[in-house]
């Protein structure tokens, strides 16, 4: 839970609060957030795990990918 509001807090939570847009943003951002986490989670379990370490090892690095995708997506730059 702690780590869920921080990563609302670090997507801007308070910018919608401020500039009264909406949250679509801030929900985009914790996704991307997440998505990312887990593949780090994921990585780090290829590195610890005598099996399935190749399963473990491209899951993360497709979940880093598909969050790198959304960051550049958010951004417009795709």
């Amino acid at each position: 839970m702690y780590l869920l509001t921080f990563f609302i807090l670090l997507s801007g939570f308070f910018n919608p609060l401020i500039t009264n847009t909406g949250f679509e943003s801030v929900i985009g951002g914790v996704v991307v957030l997440l998505i990312g986490l887990a593949g780090t989670i994921l990585l780090y379990k290829s590195i610890t795990s005598d099996k399935k370490r190749e399963i473990f090892l491209g899951g993360g690095f497709a979940l880093i990918t598909i969050s790198l995708f959304f960051i550049f997506q958010i951004t417009g730059r795709v």
